[in-house]
């Protein structure tokens, strides 16, 4: 039986869900392409009519998880607070794939880390544009900055076993943050990170 364009695209959509979901749930490595079709609810033989490989699936995972935006009217605060989260910090299935994956990046092929090129810099141009100011370097340069802080405080509170520890670390991020936001709304912004 013929399957439409339409159930093709459907089909590769479930696929790359829950590539994505896999992939941050548990690394690119220990995932296969047998996890991800039957995750997705298809079979192995299936994979080859969306993808070349595994290295083209990861790269279009990558690619597809990066490219969901805040859901609109969505506060900037209010996001910054849910990601700097324990229930963030404990899904990184269902959380940033920035934070899940970057670190196994090194060792993937050009393909996949041109997709977290790409996908990262539209994420920075999105922060930067819900920033304040009217200065575009400086909202990147800030963008930057505080994306860099968020997911690495992501990182390494979910890398410790001590959870006062971990919660520190998200908590603390929240607070220099807002410090950061507050020096910046007062236009003092170049005290506040020590420049």
């Amino acid at each position: 039986m013929k399957v439409s364009r339409e159930q093709m695209a459907q089909n590769r959509q479930l696929i790359l869900d829950e590539a994505s979901r896999l992939f941050r749930e548990r690394g690119f490595d220990t995932v296969t392409v047998a996890d991800v079709m039957k995750a997705a609810g298809q079979t192995h033989g299936g994979f080859y009519g969306h993808f070349k490989s595994k290295d083209d699936l990861i790269a279009a995972a990558i690619a597809h998880s990066l490219s969901v935006e805040a859901p609109a009217g969505t506060d900037l605060q209010g996001w910054m607070d849910a990601y700097l989260s324990p229930l963030h910090r404990d899904h990184p299935a269902q959380g940033c794939p920035v934070a899940s994956l970057a670190g196994l990046l090194r060792q993937q092929g050009p393909q996949a880390r041109a997709a977290m090129s790409c996908g990262l810099e539209d994420q920075i141009e999105r922060f930067a544009r819900a920033l304040p100011g009217d200065d575009a370097a400086e909202r990147r340069r800030a963008a930057i900055g505080q994306w860099s802080a968020m997911v690495g405080a992501v990182i390494l509170s979910r890398a410790v076993d001590d959870t006062a520890l971990a919660d520190e670390l998200l908590r603390q991020t929240r607070a220099w943050l807002g410090a950061v936001g507050s020096a910046a709304d007062e236009g003092d912004h170049q005290k506040a990170i020590g420049a």
